[in-house]
Order: structure tokens, then C-alpha cells, then sequence
């Protein structure tokens, strides 16, 4: 029977879309191809998730790579990217039901150090029983100790555990421990059925 419901973070309790986080900074479309190639996606925001350098030492890594035109940019998209935090629509009614009903919650995220910075402003967080972020642990999802570190730390075992994340690699990764997976598309009521479903024990399709 399900016990512990374990979420990822971006695009399950909050948005975190690069592409979306650039047009805040109403740059031509060649400059936004270019900073999220350079901030986002060359691989310096990974270090950051895992700890390896914190978000000064991002900045110093992308800029070194961006005309200096879009420096301010970048600065406002590593150390303001989550002002505003947009909340996923629902997510936080959700959480608190399922903690009325008695389930355990756990955060499972891919993240840097900044990320106790922001966490209590996501509606919801107040309900959860644990978190497990990259930055602190050395490692990131799919990686199979990051999992392990959640379980081993919160004494949980993988039967009992629903995992929410929306990238199929990191859910493929769970189910390998034994944990039921469920990939979030944004739709709460299909999420909601399922979860109370497995509470109660019940088979799902």
C-alpha cells in the first residue's frame, strides 16, 4: 500500500521552463537562442545542480562565453529565475489533501544550494516530511544514489513510494529500486486519482 509520495521540483510543484524564464528578459530572439545555449544548456547549469559551483561562480562561467550585452541577463536568469516562482496550477491543494489523508511527502529534486533560499515560498512545502536536493548530496537524478540517499535517510522502503517527476529517464531510474513511478503531464485530476487509488490499494491501469 502507498505510504510516501516523493515529487520532483521544476514542472511538478513549480514551472521551470528555460525558454519561458528568457522572454522575462524581452531580448531578440537570436540573443535568447544564445543565452539559453550558454546559461541553460551547456552544461554549467548541471554543475550547479550538483554542487559543483554555486550561482557566482555560474554567472563567471557563462558570461565568459556571452556578449556583453546579455551579462545582465544572465545575471537576472541565475540569481532572479525564481522571482516570480510560478506555482504548477493545483499542485499545492493536492499536497495538502494528501497529507490530511495521512501520506508522507518528500521532495526529490535536481537543484543548487540556492534552492533553500526559495523552497518556502512554493505553496505546499510547509507539508512535507523531507528533502533530498543535488546540490547537498554530490549527485543528481537518474543517478541511482540519489534515490537510494532518500530512502536510506527518511527509513522508506521503495513498495510504499509513489515518485512524481516529469522526465521519463529520472522515473525509469525509480522503478529500477521498486518504487511505483507516475510521469506528470500537468493534469492534477489524473494525478490525484492515481495516488488515491494506490493509497487505498487499489489496481490501477
Amino acid at each position: 500500500m502507498l505510504k510516501n509520495v516523493i515529487f520532483d521540483m521544476g514542472n511538478v510543484l513549480i514551472e521551470f521552463l528555460p525558454e519561458r524564464l528568457v522572454k522575462r528578459c524581452r531580448l531578440a530572439p537570436e540573443d535568447e537562442q544564445i543565452l539559453l545555449k550558454e546559461v541553460f544548456y551547456s552544461g554549467n547549469w548541471k554543475k550547479h545542480d550538483l554542487g559543483l559551483v554555486d550561482e557566482k561562480e555560474l554567472y563567471e562561467l557563462s558570461v565568459s562565453k556571452l556578449p556583453e550585452h546579455l551579462h545582465n541577463a544572465a545575471e537576472e536568469m541565475i540569481f532572479r529565475w525564481q522571482d516570480p516562482l510560478v506555482p504548477v496550477e493545483g499542485m499545492a491543494d493536492l499536497i495538502r489533501e494528501l497529507k490530511e489523508k495521512g501520506l508522507n511527502l518528500y521532495l526529490l529534486s535536481n537543484a543548487g544550494r540556492d534552492q533553500k533560499g526559495y523552497w518556502n515560498r512554493i505553496p505546499g512545502s510547509a507539508y512535507f516530511d523531507g528533502t533530498v536536493v543535488s546540490a547537498y548530496e554530490g549527485c543528481a537524478k537518474p543517478d541511482r544514489k540519489i534515490y537510494e540517499i532518500l530512502l536510506d535517510r527518511y527509513g522508506l522502503i521503495p513498495e510504499e513510494c509513489l515518485f512524481i517527476d516529469d522526465m521519463e529517464e529520472n522515473l525509469t531510474a525509480a522503478a529500477d529500486l521498486g518504487m511505483a513511478v507516475y510521469r506528470f503531464d500537468g493534469d492534477i485530476e489524473r494525478l490525484k486519482n492515481d495516488i488515491l487509488k494506490k493509497s487505498e490499494g487499489e489496481k490501477t491501469c
